[in-house]
């Protein structure tokens, strides 16, 4: 991505958080202190008002100001120039990259490259490159009738490789891609309706893990979104999982390692395990988790995965707050998001 991509506001939802990923992107100037900093600066987030944005640190310094010295914008490292080409190269290739392909192309030994990434972007060259993947994917999957066509389309080899890249990932899906539109025929639901302090929940398992978890719903609304399944009330096998939820709701924050199995895009899966990554406590805008996630033009489509999830509270969509500060929407209700926010907030 380069800085003609970007809108001031993108620049300012990317810097507020603090996203390294942008860093020699572009240059953010504060006029009230006369610097301009790297996009990831950690100093403290100035007023909108008094910050404009610059394609470079010359540009910067052109109108007068100068370099911030706590994250030293205009000392571009070899290092970050590697990253950058890095995921230019990732994001260009319509199949898999070699780590030794990478290192030739920035200069450094594959073992090298790999640390250097992995600490800039928090993965590995490979682990990014199976993240593009899974998510062109789901795009694909969304267009195409074949899911073997969609796969193809997304830079797989073979099938097989598809399947191999969505084993091992933090929430298991446990629907297949060809599942998706077909209501879950095939798999058995274990559900539970039970009483919490913030109403009645549904809860509702697979042998995988939580595929839903909502409030003020019952089996009806559970068969209208997997009618094909074969729903169970839940019994002494799943007593002890249900619990654990029931426990995870009354004190948000926890529940972490609860198993779920959760189905929908790849794009969707990455918002969602964005999602898990805000400390409890803390929330976000549409804005800074699209910046979060590379896209910054894509509040909208965050938006959308978003309201798609399944899993309440698990995966915390009700750390998404409106970009002015306000509570903004939630599927159940803003009472019940206010107070999952207090809880966590420890108020």
């Amino acid at each position: 991505m380069t800085d003609k991509d970007l809108t001031d506001e993108d620049r300012w939802r990317i810097a507020l958080a603090k996203d390294r990923r942008f860093d020699g992107v572009f240059v953010t100037g504060v006029h009230s202190t006369g610097i301009y900093c790297r996009p990831s600066c950690p100093a403290r987030a100035p007023m909108r008002k008094n910050v404009r944005f610059y394609a470079t640190p010359l540009d910067a310094e052109a109108v007068g100001l100068r370099a911030c010295k706590r994250c030293a914008p205009d000392q571009q490292s070899r290092e970050e120039a590697a990253v950058l080409r890095t995921l230019e190269i990732l994001r260009d290739a319509e199949g898999p990259v070699s780590l030794e392909r990478l290192g030739a192309a920035t200069g450094y030994s594959s073992t090298h490259l790999q640390r250097v990434f992995s600490r800039a972007v928090g993965m590995s060259p490979a682990v990014y490159a199976r993240a593009l993947r899974r998510e062109r994917a789901g795009e694909a999957l969304a267009r195409q009738e074949r899911v073997t066509d969609a796969i193809y389309e997304a830079g797989y080899s073979a099938p097989s490789r598809f399947y191999d890249d969505m084993k091992g990932q933090a929430m298991t899906q446990g629907m297949s891609a060809s599942d998706r539109r077909d209501g879950g025929q095939g798999h058995t639901i274990h559900y539970a309706v039970i009483d919490t302090t913030l109403g009645t929940m549904l809860v509702a398992a697979t042998e995988k893990g939580v595929c839903r978890l909502s409030f003020n719903e019952g089996k009806a609304d559970l068969h209208a979104r997997f009618p094909k399944a074969q729903l169970v009330e839940g019994g002494e096998q799943f007593r002890t999982l249900f619990e654990q939820v029931v426990a995870a709701v009354e004190k948000p924050g926890t529940g972490q390692d609860i198993p779920l199995d959760v189905q929908g895009t790849a794009f969707q899966q990455r918002v969602w395990e964005e999602l898990r990554r805000i400390p409890a406590g803390e929330t976000r805008s549409y804005g800074q988790l699209a910046a979060a996630l590379g896209k910054p033009k894509a509040s909208r489509a965050v938006g959308g995965a978003n309201g798609a999830n399944n899993i309440a509270v698990l995966i915390p969509c009700h750390r998404v707050i409106a970009t002015g500060g306000g509570l903004g929407g939630y599927a159940y209700g803003t009472d019940i998001k206010a107070e999952l926010l207090r809880r966590e907030k420890g108020e």
